[in-house]
């Protein structure tokens, strides 16, 4: 399956979603419970914004922190669409796919809650728990009819955007 398209199915049952852990962040302060994003996280921020500048996107959701905020205002300006926060802990995964039903959604998260989130959707156990360097994962869940097709995408701050193994 094309990460922009669902090209064997109707496009208007398709659900695609999209998610990616917030961009790099400040790490001078541990204390710090909500960092903002660093210089390089500003860059990647800016980056997402081109990954996602041709892909149809009709909602955003992110969780309510400065980072996940922060990483997707530049696709959510580019796209003229308001940022809904969410907590990854009180969604009802059934609930959200019904109300998403042939939409485009972006996610913005953390290293464990997209994982988990991606794993869920899936209805399987694949992903782990992103490593505490990597800001580069684009995991990509395409629903048609009821077929569930997925994969992992790493986006480097430089270069192309490479397909991992799934």
């Amino acid at each position: 399956m094309s990460l922009i398209s669902c090209n064997t199915f109707d496009n208007d049952k398709c659900t695609s979603i999209y998610l990616i852990r917030h961009a790099e962040k400040i790490r001078t302060d541990e204390n710090e419970s909500d960092p903002l994003l660093n210089k390089s996280g500003f860059l990647r921020a800016i980056k997402w914004s081109e990954v996602f500048e041709k892909i149809e996107i009709d909602k955003i959701l992110s969780t309510d922190t400065k980072r996940t905020i922060s990483t997707v205002i530049p696709t959510s300006d580019k796209k003229q669409l308001k940022v809904e926060i969410y907590r990854p802990e009180e969604i009802s995964y059934e609930s959200f796919l019904k109300e998403n039903k042939g939409n485009k959604v972006l996610i913005v998260g953390h290293s464990n809650t997209i994982p988990e989130t991606t794993n869920i959707l899936i209805k399987n156990k694949i992903y782990n728990q992103i490593e505490d360097n990597n800001n580069s994962n684009l995991y990509y869940v395409n629903i048609c009819n009821g077929i569930i097709s997925h994969e992992l995408l790493y986006y480097p701050m430089e270069g192309k955007i490479t397909k991992d193994s799934i």
